[in-house]
């Protein structure tokens, strides 16, 4: 599970401290903090499908199965929707460290919600979780850049550090979680969660004097000129939310669960084409810059196209794990959430190999060309899992068919991942790159519309049918990524040298 954040400008305050094994004791704070939060997160996501979907006799909110994963997955595109509202608020308004202290508030809060056995206190929980979530997320990862001035050579190791944590936190919590849930319920399960959110709050508050001032600016706050802009844009987005919400009511013909996993999905899938759109037209941008975003478009559907895929772990393949996997390994019994924590487990084993393959190679092959190995690999997972679906279709498939999943999945988000965020960066146009991070974020959210709305669409189809499809078609879309490789990495060079000359001009 990697994670990357741009980060703001960085104080250089802390360039003597080098308690923490050579880094500031704030680097220390921030992994302990996001290693908790990822925890909870995750130990919750782990078993959030089988709670919906379980019966109401053996605790769960009895859910019909296709209508649980597809709420499952707009559950995610929520949090990354709600993670540029976070990162909306953190520059404008109350700053990161503020942002991260009541996001992590509001989501024990949603945890503790969840450890009460109602309908309601669950979908209350489940909403805190979402928005506090985006509160915290994109914030906790730019104070880590903080800590360290841009030309510190402890700046990636650092975040090598903090992902270490990331990922420790999302292999533990699934093997906890799953475990403690399937002895004492869905709601002790919730519990652990709730537990691990407070020892983020812990290590948060606790090293608040490690921090010095990271975290504590308002990078472009909000002045009284602005304020007639801002309530346009507040209404703008009410009145997007509102139409989504009507037409969603209209195609489903009334107010259901259903009808709010479309309107997310329409927010989702309308999004990211508004700001590329706007971001295209803006005056700001100039002939230069425009190049990039056109070679931005295909990244950002084949980043979609992926996270459709990747973030299938908590619904198609939960379901695959609970409904036809062997739940014993060696002799040893396990829980369905087990598989989820494969990924994290394969990151921490193989990052460090793929760090060393990128650096013996230049950091090559290019760009786009990541993407496209990124791609083929997720694709190749789902139709590797259609085709043991099809071999084990009348028995239990045996526990390393959906690891052998998660693995290959992981080789793919290696490829991909940490490469996006510095793909977003690179080609957003200079007027909107405090906007980068947004539009990657809603790469993952509108993936995982996509899913939500593939799992309606699909009820009734075989899981050979139904892996062996998306496969297919991301498959498909790779191939033409691949084509199109050349003309992607031409229009990044010559917006570069467009650049450059107008650099030298001005000069």
């Amino acid at each position: 599970m990697t994670e990357q954040a741009a980060t703001p400008a960085p104080h250089p305050e802390h360039e003597g401290d080098r308690a923490f094994f050579g880094h500031p004791r704030g680097l220390m704070t921030l992994a302990g903090t996001e290693m908790w939060e990822r925890f909870s997160y995750y130990g919750m996501r782990a078993i959030l499908l089988y709670y919906l979907t379980d019966t109401v006799a053996d605790g769960g909110l009895g859910m019909d199965a296709t209508t649980g994963a597809a709420f499952v997955s707009i559950y995610g595109t929520s949090v990354y929707l709600l993670s540029v509202v976070g990162g909306w608020l953190a520059d404008r308004m109350i700053g990161a460290r503020r942002s991260v202290l009541y996001g992590g508030v509001i989501i024990a809060a949603g945890h503790v919600s969840l450890t009460v056995p109602t309908y309601g206190f669950s979908m209350l929980g489940i909403g805190l979780v979402a928005f506090g979530t985006g509160l915290l997320k994109p914030n906790v990862s730019s104070m880590v850049g903080e800590l360290y001035s841009r030309d510190d050579e402890r700046r990636d190791p650092a975040f090598s550090i903090f992902y270490m944590g990331i990922n420790l936190g999302s292999f533990f919590s699934p093997l906890i979680v799953g475990v403690v849930a399937d002895a004492w319920g869905y709601h002790a399960g919730f519990l652990v969660a709730a537990i691990g959110m407070a020892f983020a709050l812990v290590f948060f508050v606790g090293g608040y004097r490690f921090l010095g001032a990271a975290g504590t600016d308002v990078p472009n706050p909000i002045t009284p000129e602005d304020r007639p802009a801002v309530v346009r844009l507040g209404l703008y987005v009410l009145g997007v939310i509102v139409a989504a919400s009507l037409l969603a009511v209209v195609v489903a013909g009334g107010w259901a669960v259903e009808t709010f996993i479309d309107a997310v999905s329409y927010l989702a899938l309308v999004t990211p084409v508004v700001l590329l759109t706007v971001m295209y037209r803006s005056k700001r941008v100039t002939d230069a810059e425009r190049p990039r975003i056109v070679a931005y478009v295909p990244l950002f559907v084949a980043a979609m196209l992926f996270w459709m895929i990747f973030e299938q772990a908590a619904t198609t393949l939960a379901a695959f794990a609970a409904d036809r996997t062997q739940l014993q390994l060696f002799g040893i019994d396990l829980s369905p959430a087990f598989f989820q924590s494969v990924n994290p487990a394969s990151i921490i084993i193989l990052a460090p190999v793929f760090a060393w393959i990128w650096t013996k190679t230049g950091d090559r092959p290019p760009t786009a060309y990541k993407f496209v190995m990124g791609l083929t690999l997720a694709a190749l997972s789902f139709l590797f899992l259609a085709g043991m679906s099809a071999v084990f279709a009348d028995e239990l498939a045996p526990p390393w068919v959906l690891m052998g999943v998660y693995v290959i999945q992981t080789l793919g988000e290696l490829c991909l991942s940490p490469v996006g965020i510095a793909a977003t960066t690179l080609l957003a146009p200079r007027a909107f790159r405090g906007q980068a991070m947004a539009l990657w974020f809603l790469s993952s959210a509108a993936g995982q519309a996509i899913t939500a709305q593939t799992i309606e669409a699909t009820e009734g189809v075989s899981d050979t049918r139904y892996f062996g499809g998306i496969g297919v078609v991301a498959l498909v879309f790779a191939g033409i990524l691949l084509l199109l490789a050349p003309w992607v990495t031409r229009h990044i060079r010559h917006a570069d040298e467009l650049e450059h000359t107008r650099s030298a001009g001005a000069a």
